[in-house]
């Protein structure tokens, strides 16, 4: 087992991935916010099992396995969750960004990045002094 497969890394990895693919989604949202009947949607939190530290199957049913196939109806991908918008919310356009709830998201979401990349580069750090390379 490589230093660099222990749980804890591997959760953290994962945390920042999710955060990556967060912050891409919630630019689209800005993007997107003069487009008529456009709807906003964010990432499920990840769960990981205590246990073992892996992510936690979300037990969806239907996976895509394949970037190229098309997602489901309904779906905006892996790991995705259409956030649900209030009628007040939605302009006569039937687009519902809100752009401040979207920067606002963005914000939380690079200072939890960077949190999380804080952390790892701290625990590699912790391993290299146990191991003497530092």
């Amino acid at each position: 087992m490589a230093v660099t497969d222990m749980p804890l890394l591997g959760m953290l990895r994962t945390k920042m991935q999710w955060h990556q693919a967060r912050q891409k989604l919630l630019a689209e949202n800005v993007a997107n916010a003069d487009m008529p009947g456009f709807r906003p949607r964010d990432l499920a939190q990840p769960s990981f099992d205590r246990a073992t530290g892996l992510a936690a199957s979300t037990g969806s049913g239907m996976t895509l396995t394949n970037a190229g196939h098309i997602a489901a109806s309904g779906d905006a991908g892996v790991g995705a969750d259409p956030r649900r918008v209030t009628e007040f919310e939605i302009r006569p356009s039937g687009n519902g960004v809100n752009l401040e709830d979207e920067m606002m998201k963005s914000g939380d979401n690079q200072s939890d990045y960077q949190l999380a990349a804080s952390m790892y580069q701290k625990s590699l750090d912790v391993l290299k002094i146990a191991i003497g390379k530092k």
